[in-house]
């Protein structure tokens, strides 16, 4: 048996609104989910990301706690093709790049912050497949 891929993905904010506004206005990722003061949750091309309050979701309730602190990192994959424009795009949003890198055989990736400091990158498709 084998995982095929991670279908979602949890990050943990301080600020949902600000969260929700980070995710769908600037990065453009379609708002699937929200329960006001709880959590916030995107599709994120064919994953899911999930931002919880971790004061709220910690609780429990109907489903499990989900609760956690920190500073995470998770990357977006995209087109080869599509990499350039995204960099763009978060350029124009005022989105600083903190470091771009190149892993060789024509692949890169670049980082840059949400506004709750977790690491983002934005990664060429086909680079953990070679």
């Amino acid at each position: 048996m084998n995982v095929k891929k991670i279908k979602e993905t949890c990050l943990y904010v301080s600020d949902l609104d600000r969260c929700k506004a980070f995710y769908s206005k600037q990065l453009g990722f379609e708002l699937i989910g929200e329960v006001k003061n709880r959590h916030v949750f995107f599709r994120a091309g064919e994953s899911v990301l999930l931002c919880f309050n971790p004061i709220e979701s910690g609780k429990g309730g109907t489903l499990p706690p989900h609760d956690g602190a920190g500073q995470l990192h998770l990357a977006f994959e995209v087109t080869k093709a599509d990499y350039a424009d995204w960099k763009q795009k978060l350029t124009a949003s005022g989105i600083p790049m903190e470091q771009e890198f190149d892993w060789g055989d024509g692949f890169l990736s670049f980082y840059f912050r949400d506004p709750d400091n977790h690491l983002l990158e934005f990664v060429m498709e086909g680079m953990w497949e070679r």
